[in-house]
């Protein structure tokens, strides 16, 4: 089986495995799988089993893919949010087996991080490739920075261990990726990493960092799509 399919198994079960009920306020995430939890809620609403739900996004790529299937939106500002939601689906680009999670891979961990700290339950949606025994062993830590920063920022973290590189935009963007916010990110390369909430404290406390991507201690579920067409389901303890 594809790792498309892997990822819509995953994508579909964090909607059909939960309650969502009238009113529901949820936090959409962003990436490749979280793409199919948003044509899930979509077919949900359009059939009736849902109904009166908001969503928060974190990306203009999930707020667009929201519109396009009619699902209504609105930010934790609105007072009917009130900061606070009841559910958030997002994806991960590793994690765990103590469900701490390294994000950012599409440069929207910021935003993903404030949705879904301001939800009451945390669901993550994964491939079977994003699976690691620690965190850093596939995926170095991205880190978003006020420009004005970087070069102090860098130095720092290097000094924390890290090999920090400035993530540039590519073929279809020349210099540096920014951010939904106006950034950069720094991608930190720290290898496997021994304790990741003292290390997600150490980057923050850092002068002229916005957010990096270490979700530690956040996560209530992960729904893991498999190649062989299983999905593995781990919760926390």
């Amino acid at each position: 089986m594809s790792i498309d399919l892997a990822k819509k198994l995953a994508g579909y079960a964090a909607v059909d495995n939960h309650v969502v009920g009238p009113g529901m306020k949820i936090g959409i995430g962003s990436g490749s799988t979280i793409v199919y939890s948003i044509e899930r809620l979509g077919e949900k609403l359009k059939n009736g089993e849902f109904r009166d739900i908001i969503a928060v996004c974190t990306s203009y790529q999930s707020l667009l893919l929201c519109r396009q299937h009619k699902i209504p939106v609105s930010t934790l500002d609105d007072p009917a949010i009130d900061g606070v939601l009841d559910i958030a689906i997002d994806g991960a680009d590793e994690f765990d087996p103590k469900l701490n999670l390294i994000k950012g891979g599409g440069a929207a961990h910021t935003q993903e991080k404030i949705v879904d700290s301001a939800a009451k339950f945390f669901i993550v949606v994964v491939d079977e490739k994003k699976q690691s025994k620690k965190l850093g062993e596939k995926f170095s830590v991205p880190v978003e920075v006020i420009p004005a920063a970087l070069n102090v920022v860098m130095k720092h973290l290097v000094a924390l261990g890290a090999r920090p590189e400035l993530r540039m935009g590519g073929v279809q963007k020349m210099g540096p990726v920014i951010t939904d916010n106006g950034n950069f990110i720094i991608d930190a390369k720290f290898g496997p990493i021994e304790d990741p909430g003292k290390l997600e404290k150490q980057i923050n406390d850092i002068t002229g960092v916005v957010e990096n991507g270490l979700f530690t201690n956040m996560v209530s579920i992960i729904y893991m799509g498999k190649n062989d067409g299983s999905i593995e389901v781990f919760k926390r303890k």
